[in-house]
């Protein structure tokens, strides 16, 4: 069931060509909330913006730059109007990702790299836990799993970087699960793929866009 929210924004789901859509679909109309799947003239001047990805880190950039994607996620941060990034659409909002040696410019919302995870056994696929950063309003269950599919990650970020960042581990190797920095709020895993947990994020999501609204 929903968590209770002030009123019923409604959230732009950004098709640019990449990303679990239907899936991703499903699971925001599930929270109550009203959601719209197009382009990013369709979505912009929605309440919220849910930024989706799957595969490389460069075909994404690519994809949503010529979608006009890119200048509407800037443009909404800086503005202070709610994103969420999911999976490689959580990437690229950092400064930059490499792999297989070539790296390319994200959208930079957020500062860091994403690069190849130094986990023995990649890629890291399947359910785990999260550590979340304190304040977090996005985790407020501890021993929450959730469903991650990737290789690739952003491993340190700035020490005055002023968000709250939630950690997880794979393998040896730490990583970036989330971050909630303003307006903007990004995870590495799927929620809509992470059962009754990942029900509860997006509906906490869709509460903290209702709550801005008043």
């Amino acid at each position: 069931m929903p968590e209770s929210r002030v009123s019923s924004p409604l959230i732009g789901l950004l098709d640019y060509g990449s990303g679990n859509l239907h899936s991703a679909l499903t699971a925001l109309q599930a929270t109550g909330a009203r959601v719209v799947l197009g382009g990013a003239e369709e979505v912009c001047d929605c309440d919220g913006l849910v930024v989706p990805g799957v595969g490389a880190f460069a075909a994404c950039m690519d994809a949503l730059v010529a979608a006009g994607g890119e200048q509407v996620i800037r443009q909404r941060v800086q503005a202070g109007h709610p994103v969420l990034g999911i999976c490689v659409g959580h990437q690229v909002m950092f400064t930059q990702g490499t792999e297989r040696g070539s790296t390319r410019a994200g959208v930079g919302v957020l500062p860091g790299s994403v690069e190849r995870l130094q986990s023995r056994r990649l890629p890291h696929m399947g359910w785990n836990t999260v550590a979340p950063g304190e304040g977090s309003v996005l985790f407020t269950r501890p021993g929450e799993r959730f469903y991650f599919v990737h290789s690739y990650g952003v491993r340190s970020l700035p020490d005055d970087l002023g968000a709250v960042v939630t950690w997880a581990e794979h393998d040896g190797d730490r990583f970036v699960a989330a971050v909630e920095s303003g307006p903007l709020t990004s995870v590495q895993f799927h929620p809509e793929k992470s059962g009754v947990a990942g029900a509860r994020l997006l509906s906490r999501w869709v509460d903290t866009v209702a709550r801005r609204l008043g």
